[in-house]
Order: structure tokens, then C-alpha cells, then sequence
């Protein structure tokens, strides 16, 4: 983070973009994986109490959440889920990948973030030739794999298993995603989906959201005082993050560079 914020990163020799030689693996400024590793580690951290609920009813427009202690919590990077059933889609689909995973169990919640920096949703799988008449972009990817994992279709099980809540939120550095508005529609969000007949329902509505990078700096500097000392240090450098990264994607001129306040 400290290295690309200090303009640090480095470049890709000629001879490597030419193809003559391999070099070791060069994070790119560009990529959303760095966004999200660098957010995954802070929020580790921090206790879930103070920032969690904020995100998440600032996400879904809502006040779904309240503040509470988050037994078993876990926060997965990257969490790979297996495929959809072949028989609930008109096209073969591989694994997802899941950027962000929130789990905890009072109530058994479960939220996936869908992580975007330079580039848009995905709007279709590399099966889906769209002849089908369904959607296959990322959003409603993700949003129809975690109602399978939370237990939102029926399977033929012999004993019913009570579902787990689930949210979907996409995090890109602006809002106003047309998809977000389009799957808020329960009504528009089932017709999207194959054999959602199949459902025995929706998880409480609004479960489908979205946050800008300003969204989670404000939540964590609103929520400041809560934190110790070393807190503070990492809300604060991720805060600059993803500032930095907000304004170099979006072109807006920035000469300074950035500060990390010291802490009293």
C-alpha cells in the first residue's frame, strides 16, 4: 500500500513487455486484487462492532443491521465456491470466486462483496452464448451461488435446514451501478434467475446493495474514536488508500502527496 501510494511501484521492462523474458509477478496499480487484499487485512483487524452494521445498512440503504458482537466471525479473500448445479442452468458454468466473504453466526449471516477498481462487471460467462434468455453477469452470478450456499433452493433434502441471511454488495470506487438497481427488484430479480421457481423464498429484502471506497473511508473515520491507537494508524493509511485510489481512477488532478496524520 505505503509503495504505491508513494509512487514506488515500478514498471515492466521493455524486454519483458516484448516477450523476451520472463520476469517475477509485478502487481499491477490497476488491479482490484491489491484494493482487496489491502481492505481484507485492515478489516481483520478492527473490531467488527464498530464498522460492520455501518457498511453494511450505508450498502442496502437500509437499517437491516444493528450494532452487535459477531460470533465466529470470518473475513475470506478470495473464497472459491463449487459450481452451480449443471442442472439449474441452460449453460455449463465453472467455480466462482468470491472476492469478500462476511460469515458470522447471531443470526447465520453471510455477505458477499463483489471488488471492482478499473473495469465493469463481467456481463456474461465464457459458456453462455446468450441464446438462453437469462443473465449470467457477475452481480446475478453471485447473487444466485450465495442463495444456493445459504440453502435459498430446494434440493430434495429430508430435512429442512433453515436458510441462512444473505447479502450481496458490490464495492466499486463510484456508485450508481444500473445492475444494483435492476436485481433490487425482487420481482425483476427472480426472472433473472433459472428455475427460480425452485426458491422458497428471498432473503429479507433489501439484500442487494452497493459501496463506493468513499462510503467505507467515512464509515471508518466516523467510527475512529472506538479504536486504539494502532487502529486508528491502519484506518487512517487505508483511508488515504483508497482515496488515492478513488482519484486515480476517476482522472480528477491530485499534486499533493498523500499525509498520514499522527495520531494523539
Amino acid at each position: 500500500m505505503l509503495t504505491e501510494l508513494h509512487g514506488k511501484g515500478g514498471r515492466i521492462c521493455q524486454s519483458a513487455l516484448d516477450g523476451q523474458l520472463r520476469c517475477p509477478l509485478i502487481i499491477r496499480p490497476t488491479s482490484e486484487d491489491v484494493v482487496t487484499g489491502h481492505l481484507c487485512q485492515v478489516l481483520r483487524v478492527l473490531n467488527s462492532r464498530w464498522w460492520l452494521p455501518d457498511l453494511l445498512n450505508l450498502a442496502l440503504g437500509s437499517h437491516r443491521f444493528h450494532r452487535q458482537f459477531h460470533r465466529n466471525l470470518r473475513i475470506d479473500p478470495w473464497r472459491n465456491r463449487p459450481k452451480y448445479p449443471r442442472e439449474m442452468l441452460p449453460w455449463d458454468e465453472g467455480s466462482t470466486q468470491v472476492d469478500l466473504t462476511f460469515q458470522w453466526d447471531n443470526p447465520p449471516t453471510t455477505v458477499y462483496v463483489e471488488m471492482k477498481y478499473g473495469s465493469d462487471l463481467s456481463m456474461k460467462t465464457a459458456g453462455d452464448d446468450g441464446q438462453h434468455g437469462f443473465p449470467s453477469d457477475q452481480l446475478i452470478r453471485n447473487v444466485r451461488v450465495g442463495l444456493m450456499e445459504c440453502g435459498w433452493f430446494r434440493r430434495g433434502r429430508m430435512f429442512h435446514i433453515e436458510p441462512r441471511d444473505l447479502v450481496v454488495i458490490l464495492c466499486c470506487p463510484a456508485k450508481g451501478h444500473r445492475l444494483v438497481e435492476r436485481y433490487s427488484d425482487p420481482e425483476r430479480l427472480q426472472a433473472a434467475i433459472p428455475h427460480s421457481d425452485r426458491l422458497t423464498g428471498l432473503p429479507p429484502h433489501p439484500f442487494i446493495g452497493e459501496l463506493s471506497y468513499r462510503d467505507i473511508v467515512t464509515v471508518l473515520r466516523r467510527q475512529r474514536c472506538w479504536f486504539t491507537r494502532p487502529e486508528r494508524y491502519l484506518v487512517d493509511s487505508l483511508g488515504d488508500y483508497l482515496t488515492y485510489k478513488a482519484i486515480s481512477i476517476s482522472g480528477e488532478p491530485d499534486g499533493s502527496q498523500p499525509k498520514f496524520p499522527l495520531l494523539p
